[in-house]
């Protein structure tokens, strides 16, 4: 037994816009019609409207909060360094500390070889640099001038 595939399927009837569409004539090109002006944009969906409405705001508002917190931890209070707290001491109790002598430390001196080398060095560097104007350049010549005296002489004053 065979069964009619029409049987098989829902009672549809056409749609009115359909048989609309079959019976209109194509569109000449002889008449001037202008388009159906587009459709409205969709208005945004209430997801949008949420985000903007609240999740924005806070957003923001955190990161002004954070970025004042992150510079005000940032910023080094005048009254400490390093850790340690700075005392304002009275002019009095530094006079009393100033009579204390303190221990000198001596240097060896440097050796003539060492300083000639070390004369050179500077001169190499004056040369390099160039002056903004003349009173710069008569300073910077007066300069080279004493290293070269320095340099040349056979004993190096001490100083």
């Amino acid at each position: 037994m065979v069964i009619p595939l029409r049987s098989m399927l829902p009672n549809v009837k056409p749609s009115p816009e359909r048989s609309v569409r079959s019976t209109m004539a194509p569109p000449s090109s002889s008449s001037n019609t202008t388009p159906p002006p587009p459709p409205p944009p969709p208005p945004p969906s209430s997801v949008k409207k949420i985000f903007f409405r609240l999740i924005v705001p806070v957003v923001v508002v955190t990161n002004i909060f954070v970025g004042v917190y992150v510079l005000v931890r940032t910023m080094k209070k005048p009254s400490q360094k390093d850790g340690k707290t700075i005392v304002n001491v009275p002019s009095a109790a530094t006079e009393k500390t100033a009579n204390v002598s303190t221990p000198v430390k001596v240097l060896l001196p440097v050796p003539e070889n060492e300083q000639r080398e070390l004369f050179k060095w500077i001169l190499e560097e004056k040369r390099k640099t160039k002056p903004g104007n003349k009173a710069e350049k008569k300073k910077l010549d007066e300069e080279k001038a004493l290293l070269k005296e320095f340099i040349r002489a056979k004993s190096i004053p001490s100083l």
